[in-house]
């Protein structure tokens, strides 16, 4: 049996993991304020966060209510595949609607969070640019009522 090479986790010291947890915390958090919690100098923890986005560690991301921009429906949608699931993850993840793309184990091949703008929306998405794509076998929507948890501050363990 072939074993799947993985790459190994860049190793962050200390005062990296607290620079990434101060973001998590506040993303607009000054790179003083930062400075000063973790004891280094301004232009190092500037260089520090550079390292750590140019790398692909961290991202510094604004995160929205979809609803309070008109996006109405959101879902995760369970998706059966055949074939190379890699290349269905390719195509799913081009699509503007769909935000988060995983390839798991168990009983769909592939689960994509989407967001739009009503039911409408949702209904073409699945029908017309999800379930026609090459080796898509079935889907299942899983509708979101409401957002009760979304946490982007779990640290760096």
């Amino acid at each position: 049996m072939a074993t799947v090479p993985r790459t190994s986790p860049t190793h962050l010291d200390a005062t990296s993991k607290k620079i990434i947890e101060q973001l998590q915390e506040d993303g607009r958090r000054s790179y003083t304020e930062i400075a000063k919690a973790v004891g280094l100098s301004e232009a190092a923890v500037r260089q520090r966060v550079q390292r750590l986005t140019e790398s692909g560690i961290m991202q510094i991301v604004a995160v929205t209510d979809p609803l309070q921009l008109g996006f109405y429906r959101q879902a995760m949608i369970g998706i059966r595949v055949t074939g190379d699931t890699r290349i269905v993850a390719d195509a799913l993840a081009a699509l503007p609607e769909v935000d988060y793309v995983v390839l798991t184990a168990g009983t769909f091949d592939l689960l994509a969070e989407v967001v739009c703008e009503d039911d409408e929306e949702l209904l073409v998405l699945l029908n017309s640019r999800i379930r026609s794509l090459d080796g898509v076998v079935a889907t299942e929507t899983f509708v979101y009522l409401k957002l009760h948890k979304q946490q982007y501050d779990w640290g760096t363990r």
